[in-house]
């Protein structure tokens, strides 16, 4: 069994338990935990709780004062698991869906080959971060000061993607991944028997409308150029098969990649749902919150990942385009520059978040081997 072996083996073993036992944000104290004793057990310096069940974790080597950040998250989604595997999750309702075990297991494989081999000459930091899910664990890790305590230059964050080759790193400048707004709006009429509509001010009928006028903002209200995507993923009232409802709830999220365009879909959301409300005789409410933040890579710092995965991936390529999927990798590029890219989790991979989905073992080694490849070739010996 060859060095490399061993430690694919070694990182499998604490993907699948983490799998086994998956923790929702802020609620990932296990996970935590093991991260911590292993980051110790390889001599690591290692800081808990940071932001609620963040662990932070140092190495120095050489006389550089430089220092780089590489961050992994671990929490799991509430879904229930249908994956069959012998190491599928034991909690109900919880699975991990998105593949942070293996993220946080192949930045645990980086941590060993650093501690083990060296290769560069400053400061590394290893970011376990909870809760990217719901969008919330990078903003409270760098509200319990993570930038002051455990200052870095520069960050980096690797994710799985399936249908991307095994082997195979992808990557591009400037923007990469969308923001993500959510969105409630209540109606509130007067709801009454099915027979008599116009005895009542019911509320269903101004709702379907307002689901179809909505659409119209992303293709009659925004330049064609501007990349956004609004849907509506519930419609929720009180009604039942023989009473129309008086109240309904309309939520959803929109997708895009500035504040300009953010601002303008949630104005037009507004005008679109007073007016329909007005016509109708009910009242509107718009509840609208910003999530997620675009994620913008640094151009320069996204070819130097590119350049070093080069040396540890059978391929390595541009990404042609952004995607409206969110990260909040991105709150820590409003601090420091820094990159997000993509390794393949294989072609026959079931889509993040599906019940079906299960992060690939085979990838583990190609994920230490880029974050160990980032950070020498960002804190290089004898520069």
């Amino acid at each position: 069994m060859t060095d490399r072996d061993e430690l694919t083996g070694w990182m499998r073993a604490l993907r699948r338990d983490f799998h086994r036992q998956p923790e929702f944000g802020f609620e990932e104290s296990r996970t935590a935990s093991v991260v911590a004793e292993t980051l110790r057990d390889l001599g690591w310096e290692v800081t808990t709780g940071v932001g609620g069940t963040g662990v932070v974790a140092t190495l120095a080597r050489g006389r550089s004062n430089r220092a780089i950040a590489l961050r992994a998250d671990m929490d799991a989604l509430r879904i229930t698991e249908a994956t069959g595997a012998a190491w599928a999750s034991t909690r109900d309702g919880l699975m991990h869906a998105c593949g942070h075990d293996g993220h946080t297991a192949m930045l645990l494989g980086a941590a060993r080959l650093l501690a083990r081999e060296g290769g560069f000459d400053g400061t590394v930091r290893l970011i376990f971060q909870p809760a990217e899910e719901w969008g919330q664990g990078a903003l409270a890790m760098l509200a319990d000061g993570l930038m002051t305590r455990f200052p870095f230059q520069e960050v980096y964050g690797v994710h799985n993607m399936p249908g991307l080759p095994l082997g195979h790193l992808e990557t591009r400048a400037g923007a990469i991944m969308s923001a993500e707004d959510l969105f409630e709006i209540t109606l509130t009429g007067q709801g009454g028997h099915a027979s008599m509509p116009h005895a009542v001010r019911e509320v269903m009928v101004p709702a379907c409308a307002l689901v179809t006028a909505l659409q119209t903002i992303v293709s009659r209200r925004l330049d064609p150029g501007q990349i956004a995507v609004l849907s509506v993923t519930e419609l929720l009232t009180d009604g039942t098969r023989n009473a129309l409802p008086g109240h309904a709830r309309i939520l959803g999220d929109a997708r895009s990649f500035s504040a300009e365009v953010s601002a303008r879909v949630e104005a037009e959301m507004r005008r679109i749902a007073e007016g329909i409300a007005t016509q109708h005789g009910i009242a509107a409410q718009v509840d609208y919150t910003r999530e997620f933040v675009p994620l913008i890579n640094d151009a320069e710092l996204a070819d130097a990942v590119m350049q070093a995965a080069a040396g540890v991936s059978d391929q390595v390529t541009t990404r042609p385009t952004p995607m409206t999927g969110s990260e909040d990798f991105a709150r820590f590029l409003d601090h420091v520059p820094g990159c997000f890219a993509f390794i393949g989790n294989g072609e026959g991979s079931a889509p993040l978040h599906s019940p079906t989905y299960d992060f690939n073992d085979a990838a583990l080694l190609h994920g230490a081997q880029v974050h160990t490849a980032i950070a020498r070739a960002r804190l290089p010996e004898g520069a």
